[in-house]
């Protein structure tokens, strides 16, 4: 008996953790390994290939870091969904 309620506590406290998460950033920069290098490449929000040095920006930040020469993500192609194609 005693695990059932260890487990349903479980199941309640991984359910209020879900909850409780912030939405993830709708654009992402990856940075370089250090931090004096430029940044690599942006990233749409939810990127399966962002990298572990990534932090969340506004679209303002990823339309201008994609103009100012910063590479997007192959895989995930922010430039095709902010419309910024050449």
């Amino acid at each position: 008996m005693a695990q059932l309620g260890t487990r349903r506590r479980h199941r309640a406290e991984r359910q209020r953790g879900n909850e409780a998460r912030p939405a993830p950033p709708d654009w992402l920069l990856e940075q370089g390994l250090n931090g004096h290098s430029p940044p690599v490449y942006v990233h749409t929000g939810d990127c399966w290939n962002m990298g572990k040095y990534s932090k969340g920006i506004s679209q303002d930040q990823a339309r201008r870091a994609l103009a100012d020469g910063t590479k997007a993500c192959p895989h995930c192609r922010p430039d095709t969904a902010l419309r910024m194609l050449d």
